[in-house]
């Protein structure tokens, strides 16, 4: 098949033509198991089709963005700021305002494990329009940004020091939480690496942290659990069987610690349901999952 009449498939795969093997693949490359080239060659062996199902997985930012960054309910702009303990000691992150003077509640929006994309940008906006004060820290500033394409990306994150990196979301957090537009309450969202990064920052930031968020993430560290202060909204998608298997054990440590929390599993939804710029978006689950985070965060940042 030639390249074009690929791209001419691949435009006109839908989400439900996708095989689940295809999915699962996607799951490995994503995660950096297995490599582009790996997933493109073992989809197309898979089943028929398989190609243009694995071509039509890749993101598609540009026809995804739902609030334009020239939205007259915002102003977004790049800040920069302290990271001591970090990979560099400094951080970069898209700050996203509503219109008005302020003060608002502060909303961390913690990306995938490829840096600070244009969805992750656009679901700050997103935040923002509902009444935030959100920042989304791109976990690849110190070896120059999110690098425009989640491949590069994907690479430059994984050779990070995961601990460093962890830090600099921590300090992305304080920071926020600390803006002279903030009102001092702090909720946590993220999205797959940034889900686990969500949990994480529970346990590390106790009382400092008002409501998290994580979609599809790692679970927290068992032994972490009771130090975790802040009430907790928890989003798996159906057909997630790594990040799901964590859930009994993650169950069972919230509730011996008392931690408030409540989970939704959404049916028929793949990994990476809220993001819209793949046929992996589940668009039903993704707004339903997305009116529940803004609710929850309205309760517990007023």
């Amino acid at each position: 098949m030639t390249e074009h009449a690929v791209a001419d498939e691949v435009r006109g795969v839908t989400q439900i033509e996708i095989d689940q093997r295809v999915y699962d693949l996607y799951d490995e490359y994503c995660h950096g198991r297995i490599d582009r080239r790996e997933f493109l060659l073992r989809a197309a062996a898979v089943t028929a089709g398989g190609l243009a199902m694995a071509q039509a997985l890749f993101p598609r930012y540009a026809q995804a963005a739902m609030v334009s960054f020239t939205d007259q309910r915002i102003k977004a702009q790049y800040v920069t700021y302290p990271s001591p303990g970090g990979t560099s000691g400094q951080m970069r992150g898209y700050l996203v305002q509503p219109a008005g003077q302020g003060p608002f509640p502060a909303v961390l929006v913690i990306h995938e494990n490829r840096g600070l994309n244009p969805y992750i940008e656009d679901v700050a906006r997103r935040a923002a329009v509902d009444g935030f004060l959100a920042l989304a820290p791109d976990g690849l500033f110190p070896v120059g940004g999110y690098p425009g394409n989640d491949d590069d990306g994907r690479k430059l994150q994984a050779g990070l020091d995961q601990a460093k990196l962890r830090t600099d979301m921590l300090n992305s957090a304080r920071y926020v939480k600390a803006h002279a537009l903030s009102t001092g309450k702090l909720g946590v969202t993220g999205f797959c690496w940034g889900g686990g990064t969500t949990n994480y920052l529970a346990a590390e930031m106790g009382a400092d942290m008002h409501a998290g968020v994580p979609f599809y993430g790692a679970s927290a560290a068992t032994e972490s659990v009771p130090r975790i202060k802040s009430p907790l909204q928890i989003h798996y998608a159906d057909n997630d069987k790594r990040i799901n298997d964590m859930w009994p054990a993650f169950e069972t440590a919230l509730k011996a610690a008392k931690v408030p929390h409540e989970m939704h599993m959404y049916p028929d939804t793949q990994h990476g349901f809220h993001n819209n710029s793949t046929p992996r978006y589940n668009e039903a689950a993704a707004k339903l999952a997305w009116d529940r985070t803004i609710a929850f965060f309205k309760k517990h940042l007023a």
